[in-house]
């Protein structure tokens, strides 16, 4: 206030001793067109003086004004974002909902202000997919694509990978893996997505060169590992058979290490492609040793699939391990099956029977091969019962 009231004081005193300083009054014309403005220097200069403090005395109204409506002015500002941040959570939760149209459509929308636009693209992406349309979901994962290179964002990519691979548009996959083929080794998720695109591409051993990473890792599911372990070595196994004659697929298998020879996926695998070429004769040279340890469940149930003959020497296997557990459900299977393709059809009869005197441990496969065995005998009327029984209830 005091600078203010300095300021006019000043002022008027010019005013005052001005003419008294000048002895001519000067004057100033402007003409503009058919104006014609007259005045005197003083005048002038007065005019200017005044126009100059009602402009400071606006701008510092102004600017009190703006201080006081910060709050309001940021409102109007973001009012865009908000309303792009409220569609997400909205696109979101219809997602949830399973109402997949509804939710591409907001999704979207809320993309490019939201802030969140990568997680916006992948799930308008997942959303079209559910639609079965094709084409927005490729848009969408191009979209993704730029926000993923420009972060470098590596859960991205592997969003990215895993729809390509299911539109099977294996050729952008396989690309988006090889730019970020340094973190195969450092993440287990980038390499189960290299693996399935291996397999895929029926780059088999390009697969097998991978497993020891896959089994070293803890994250790596055991049922998928032994997935992979059994495709790639069957892949590779018919492969080598299809090449020439059986010596490649056999001077294979004998150079592979011992530790793989009795993986059970893998000697499923080559058994496979013996009993698929009609091999059966090696057989069971090499069942023994994988039969000698303690096999899984499952491996014994897919032996039931393979066209076994004369094995006397995998009967007496699995007799001894009966020996030690005599009511144990899956060695009584096997010894069913065993006894059934080598005709010791006594044998497998009172196999079956001592299986099927339990109350689980026997599945619909065991129930058919049991009931052959009856009709082998000669009795007839008990395998109808049987099938009547556990084939036609999905035993």
């Amino acid at each position: 206030m005091k600078r203010l009231v300095l300021f006019f004081v000043l002022f008027f005193a010019a005013v005052a001793i001005s003419p008294l300083l000048i002895g001519e009054k000067g004057y100033i014309l402007i003409s503009m067109g058919n104006i014609t403005i007259e005045s005197t220097v003083v005048t002038a200069s007065i005019f200017l003086i005044i126009l100059f403090i009602a402009l400071l005395m606006s701008l510092k109204v102004f600017r009190g004004g703006v201080r006081l409506g910060k709050g309001t002015w940021f409102r109007v500002t973001t009012a865009g974002k908000r309303k792009a941040q409220r569609q997400f959570k909205q696109g979101v939760a219809t997602y949830l909902l399973e109402d997949y149209a509804e939710a591409e459509h907001l999704l979207v929308k809320s993309a490019d202000n939201s802030g969140m636009a990568s997680v916006a693209y992948s799930l308008a992406a997942f959303a079209a997919q559910q639609q079965s349309a094709d084409a927005n979901t490729e848009y969408y994962l191009d979209c993704l694509s730029k926000e993923a290179f420009s972060s470098d964002s590596l859960e991205q990519v592997l969003v990215i990978i895993k729809q390509q691979l299911k539109l099977k548009n294996y050729t952008k996959a396989r690309t988006l893996i090889d730019d970020y083929h340094k973190h195969i080794g450092h993440d287990s998720r980038l390499l189960a997505l290299e693996i399935e695109l291996s397999l895929i591409e029926q780059r088999f051993e390009h697969v097998i060169a991978y497993l020891p990473k896959a089994e070293k890792n803890k994250k790596v599911n055991q049922a998928l590992l032994y997935r992979w372990q059994y495709q790639a070595y069957l892949g590779q196994f018919e492969h080598l058979i299809t090449q020439g004659d059986q010596t490649k697929l056999v001077n294979y298998w004998q150079d592979l290490a011992r530790k793989i020879q009795h993986k059970q996926s893998v000697v499923l695998a080559y058994c496979h492609v013996l009993a698929k070429h009609q091999l059966t004769q090696s057989l069971e040279q090499v069942l023994l040793p994988a039969l000698k340890f303690d096999a899984s469940m499952e491996f014994v149930k897919q032996l039931r699939f393979l066209p076994i003959g004369q094995c006397q020497g995998l009967i007496t296997l699995v007799q001894k391990h009966l020996h030690k557990d005599n009511q144990s459900s899956q060695w009584l299977s096997c010894l069913g099956f065993l006894a059934f393709a080598d005709k010791q059809f006594d044998m497998a009869a009172k196999a079956y029977a001592s299986l099927f005197h339990q109350d689980d441990g026997y599945d619909q496969q065991d129930a058919l091969l049991y009931a052959k065995v009856l009709m082998a005998k000669n009795e007839h009327q008990q395998a109808n019962q049987l099938l009547l029984r556990y084939v036609t209830t999905n035993k």
